[in-house]
This record gives C-alpha cells, sequence and structure tokens, in this order.
C-alpha cells in the first residue's frame, strides 16, 4: 500500500505542521515515510504545497501530476489552483474559509464565489468534502486551530488509512502544552463534523 497527501494552502494556516503530523503519525503506524515542502512567500500569505507519501518501500517524495490519492485544501482558491494534481478518484477535503489576498482585501479584485470553486473541482472529482475549519476552529477557542480542525476531518474520511487515535495523539504530542486543550477540541470538531455525513 502506498498512499499520496497533497496539503495545500497559504503562509500562516499551518499547512506545514499539518503534513509534519501526518507524517509522524504515518512513521507512528510503521509506514516508510516521505515528504516534501514547497512554500515561496509563505510568511507573507503566499501558496504553501507540502507531499505527503507513505507505505511499503515509499523512498521519495515525487508524484506524479494527477497521483494524489488526498488533496487537503487549507483555503478554497489554493485548493482550486492544485486540482490537477488529483484525478476523478481523489479525494477532496476542502475547507470553504477564505484567506483574502491583498488586492481583494483593498477592493480592487473580487474573490470567485465558494460556490463556482466548489463546483470546479467537482468536474475533477465527484469526491469533495468541504468544511468550514476557520468557523469550528472558533467555536473551539481560537482560529488558529484550524489546521487541527482539518487533521480530524481528515482523519474522519472513508478510507484514510490512519488511525483517528493516532494523529490525535501525535498532534496533542506536537503542538505546544498551553495549546493542547484547543487542538483537542477542534481535532474533535473536525472529525464529528465529517464524521456525522457519512
Amino acid at each position: 500500500m502506498k498512499y499520496t497527501v497533497q496539503i495545500v494552502g497559504v503562509g500562516g494556516q499551518g499547512v506545514l505542521m499539518a503534513s509534519m503530523v501526518l507524517g509522524n503519525a504515518a512513521m507512528a503506524a510503521g509506514h516508510d515515510v516521505s515528504m516534501s515542502e514547497v512554500h515561496g512567500m509563505a510568511q507573507r500569505g503566499g501558496t504553501v504545497l507540502s507531499t505527503l507519501r507513505f507505505g511499503d518501500g515509499t523512498i521519495s517524495p515525487l508524484e506524479p501530476r494527477g497521483g494524489a490519492d488526498l488533496i487537503i485544501g487549507f483555503e478554497p482558491v489554493e485548493t482550486c489552483r492544485a486540482v490537477d494534481l488529483g484525478n476523478e478518484e481523489t479525494t477532496f477535503l476542502m475547507n470553504l474559509d477564505p484567506i483574502y489576498p491583498s488586492m481583494v482585501a483593498a477592493g480592487f479584485e473580487e474573490y470567485p464565489l465558494t460556490e463556482e470553486l466548489v463546483g470546479s473541482i467537482r468536474k475533477v472529482s465527484g469526491k469533495v468534502l468541504t468544511i468550514e475549519a476557520g468557523v469550528l476552529a472558533i467555536e473551539a477557542g481560537r482560529a488558529v486551530t484550524a489546521n487541527a480542525v482539518m487533521i480530524g476531518a481528515a482523519a474522519a474520511i472513508d478510507g484514510f488509512p490512519l488511525p483517528a487515535e493516532l494523529l490525535k495523539k501525535t498532534l496533542l504530542e506536537t503542538v505546544p502544552e498551553k495549546s493542547k486543550e484547543l487542538n483537542n477540541k477542534a481535532f474533535d470538531l473536525g472529525y464529528a463534523t465529517m464524521a456525522g455525513r457519512k
């Protein structure tokens, strides 16, 4: 078994932390793991992409375009930009809460309609799961725990090969002591929301 996860978003959303949690959990489960990170202007809100591959005999993080089993999109437009990393069998987990670029925030450009973004991905795959991670993170106590919401949601996806208990344990080992309770709640909210759709 080999499994490829592409995680996309913008700088500051915790994409790299989420990929580290998934990668460490995969290693703890006994898988061979390989991971790569691509981030240019990450600290300024630029695109961030992390590729995680795990399974028997995995030695390279490189995956052909269209080969992802799961694409976790932390930001709607960035999820659309990564659509060619998947195929008709790829599961897309898409956060619907946008991060507005400076030109949109200043009123010079318009952000695309969320329904149109989701629709463009559904043209590629029928396995599109959406979640409002930012809303759930605020419910958990802090907006910055949206990445924990996304990890929890991923754990509830049918066929995801890492146990939810292991993902949560790895998450709580990764975050600072003072934020463990918040991240635990955020993970549970993400998991419950996605599991409730089965």
